[in-house]
């Protein structure tokens, strides 16, 4: 593998890695653990709920893949204005996409994030190429989830 090279001739620095998607949130805790509970995820070391039960002030909080890999990291808000898509009034701006590898996983997984607070937007489960499922999560923010 060979470094890119600059236009003077010189060594490029090392480009940028992507480490983590970040969502704004009035509720960091709440939305960690929704995407916690969906996606599986684990909490990075001290990010974890208080033990005790007690009042939880996290404004920043960090989840993983159980590999150790970063994932998602929600940072709190005041105030948050969720997008009105497919209405373009507020637009999407970004959102996740999730796989699952069949229709039944789709289905199942479905079901399970609307339970844990999800709130359905597009059912385009029945596309022959992509079935797919947009799920506003419980601050508003759109996840796609398809078969793929």
């Amino acid at each position: 593998m060979t470094t890119p090279t600059s236009t003077t001739g010189g060594a490029q620095p090392p480009l940028p890695r992507l480490c983590q998607t970040v969502l704004d949130t009035t509720d960091a805790r709440g939305l960690a653990e929704f995407y916690r509970h969906l996606l599986g995820l684990v909490y990075r070391p001290g990010d974890e709920p208080p033990a005790d039960g007690g009042r939880d002030a996290a404004d920043w909080l960090v989840l993983r893949q159980r590999d150790g890999g970063r994932a998602l990291a929600f940072q709190q808000v005041e105030r948050l204005t969720p997008t009105t898509w497919p209405d373009d009034e507020v637009p999407m701006q970004i959102h996740v996409d999730c796989t699952v590898p069949d229709v039944l996983a789709l289905e199942a997984n479905l079901r399970r994030a609307l339970d844990l607070g999800g709130r359905l937007v597009l059912d385009r489960s029945q596309d022959p190429e992509e079935p797919l499922y947009v799920v506003a999560d419980p601050a508003g923010h759109p996840f796609c989830m398809f078969v793929g």
